[in-house]
């Protein structure tokens, strides 16, 4: 996290709400901000990715827990193996209940004439020993696990995450194009899990997208042409043919969600929701009234 935030705070709920409730705080929020609906809006696609990173945390009864014992530190307590109720924060590292908390630390040339004195000879054996790699005797840091969740739009285009590590130090992740959930992404002392927050607009089916495109009854009937939303912002147009039926499904080529890999990228499916003319006018009604039930 690049700084300390009360995820209860940012979804506007208790910290005695139920799972069912900040699922709800959360949808109500991700309509509000999500940046397909607030295109160029900065600050709209700023709060979506906040709100998304607190729905991550607090929606997992694991990462709950650990959240609500130490706060900002939950992911460093989970990458220390810390299980919910049974560890303590101590200075620089965790404790748990089951055990006393061991450190490790490689001894260098320093530390043995500190104890045995510069005439003892232990500095310069142990430098023999060691070539007096001092940079190289340290013992290397236990990469840190920690989630980093993003919209689908970003998955489409690519982005990139700041997270902020044990000691305050920052790491920048880079999230390629077209990314699947689960991914586990590498920088030096992080493995950052790709999460993908649910989209208010499209639904992610492999590198494919689908959508609900509302249309009139009469284009359905008679065939004409609609607007669908795309990832990349903006409309498309397409085709209805006539006689369409409710629910059928228009495949719209290229439109999907690239491949990581480099491969064709996927389609967009726009889903046919058939509206019924409200109010309805008097012909219709009567040609409705004259159908058989």
């Amino acid at each position: 996290m690049a700084k300390t935030k009360d995820y209860y705070d940012v979804l506007g709920v208790p910290r005695t709400a139920t799972q069912k409730e900040i699922s709800a705080a959360f949808r109500k929020l991700a309509r509000k901000h999500h940046p397909d609906l607030n295109a160029g809006d900065k600050q709209a696609e700023s709060r979506f990715k906040e709100i998304s990173e607190a729905h991550e945390i607090l929606s997992d009864s694991k990462k709950r827990k650990l959240y609500d014992e130490f706060g900002a530190d939950w992911a460093a307590a989970q990458a220390a193996g810390v299980q919910p109720g049974q560890g303590q924060r101590r200075g620089g590292g965790f404790r748990t209940d089951t055990g006393p908390r061991v450190e490790y630390r490689t001894v260098t040339p320093e530390d043995m004439e500190d104890l045995f004195g510069e005439t003892g000879g232990f500095g310069d054996i142990f430098g023999s020993i060691f070539g007096n790699a001092r940079g190289r005797t340290r013992q290397q840091p236990v990469d840190v696990e920690a989630p980093i969740t993003v919209s689908l739009a970003e998955v489409y285009r690519g982005t990139s995450r700041t997270v902020e590590l044990p000691g305050g130090r920052r790491v920048e992740v880079k999230v390629p194009a077209g990314v699947k959930e689960g991914t586990v992404l590498r920088v030096p002392g992080l493995r950052a899990t790709v999460q993908i927050a649910p989209d208010a607009v499209f639904t992610r089916e492999g590198q494919d997208v689908r959508v609900a495109v509302p249309v009139p009854l009469h284009v359905a009937l008679r065939g004409g042409e609609v607007s669908a939303p795309t990832l990349k912002g903006g409309q498309v147009k397409f085709n209805v043919p006539a006689e369409t039926q409710n629910g059928t499904k228009i495949r719209l080529r290229g439109l999907g969600l690239p491949d990581p890999k480099g491969g064709p990228v996927g389609d967009m499916y726009a889903e046919v929701r058939v509206q019924l003319p409200v109010p309805m006018d008097e012909r219709t009604r009567k040609w409705a009234a004259e159908q058989p039930t």
